[in-house]
């Protein structure tokens, strides 16, 4: 069910969603973009560069997060802005991966251009992933 933009109101949260990272997101993620930085895949490279392990691509956090707006825009409209800091990595263990939580709060809407802004909370075991990470949506 597409949702409508006129039910939009300042502060509601619209969504949160769970989006799961393994070892093949990443390296699927690291053939689409190009970016093979072994710290995105090796063990043994991470720790040896000072990392606790291997950790997800920020712009891999950042696309599944405007991704999981996306679905639940359905078509009703399109992403047409987002932006994001990046303020924790996204640890991803061989064998449980990794599991980043989305939720998506209404920030503001402009009914005359038929837009909305939202503030997204990404975290990772609790802990915010990404800070500052506003989408905006153009409605249909």
């Amino acid at each position: 069910m597409k949702p409508e933009f006129e039910s939009l109101t300042a502060d509601a949260t619209v969504l949160t969603r769970d989006v799961q990272f393994s070892r093949d997101t990443l390296v699927r993620y690291a053939g689409a973009s190009g970016d093979f930085n072994p710290i995105h895949y090796r063990d043994d490279y991470a720790q040896r560069v000072g990392l606790d392990g291997v950790l997800a691509h920020g712009m891999l956090t950042m696309g599944a997060a405007n991704s999981v707006v996306l679905d639940w825009l359905g078509g009703a409209g399109w992403i047409a802005d987002t932006q994001t800091r990046f303020s924790r990595p996204v640890w991803v263990d061989a064998e449980r991966g990794a599991t980043v939580t989305v939720s998506a709060k209404v920030r503001a809407v402009d009914a005359d251009a038929k837009r909305a802004d939202f503030l997204l909370q990404v975290s990772y075991e609790g802990k915010t992933a990404l800070v500052k990470a506003i989408i905006t949506v153009q409605f249909v």
